[in-house]
């Protein structure tokens, strides 16, 4: 899968602040930045297993087993669209190989039906774009600039 880009300033927070003040060492952040983003793939349910991840200077690395592409993918996407993350190796296995989703870059002014317009030359698609990032999006209308998003093949 390789190596994804993402802008680091942009995205969840999870970790920093308080912990980050008591860390004593930068190993104790990366730590703490590792097992919060775990922890973060762990509440989105994607059937993963055996999720590794390893958080070093704003790069990480994602190990494990998904059950499928999509879920691969969106555990790069959870790691990835995180505060302080800028790039992401996603090393899981698959258990069921099907293609690669494209993946889109969110910039000021988007909207879901603006993308699925580029995307796929349809406006009204804008709920496969929408289907294929939850957990991650909850609201079609909430997304941000910086925010990567993948684009299944229809």
């Amino acid at each position: 899968m390789g190596l994804f880009s993402f802008i680091k300033e942009a995205g969840e927070k999870l970790f920093g602040g308080k912990d980050a003040a008591a860390a004593t060492a930068p190993q104790d952040l990366n730590a703490a930045a590792g097992a919060a983003i775990e922890k973060y793939i762990g509440t989105q349910n994607l059937g993963v297993s055996d999720v590794k991840v390893a958080f070093d200077a704003g790069k990480v690395t994602v190990t494990g087993v998904a059950p499928t592409q999509a879920a691969k993918e969106k555990v790069t996407l959870c790691c990835g669209n995180v505060s302080s993350v800028s790039d992401v190796t996603n090393d899981m296995t698959v258990t069921n190989p099907e293609p690669e989703a494209k993946y889109y870059d969110v910039v000021s002014g988007d909207t879901l039906s603006g993308i699925s317009k580029k995307m796929y030359g349809d406006a009204n698609k804008y709920m496969t774009i929408f289907e294929a990032n939850k957990p991650m999006l909850s609201d079609p209308n909430k997304i941000y600039p910086g925010q990567k998003l993948r684009i299944p093949a229809l």
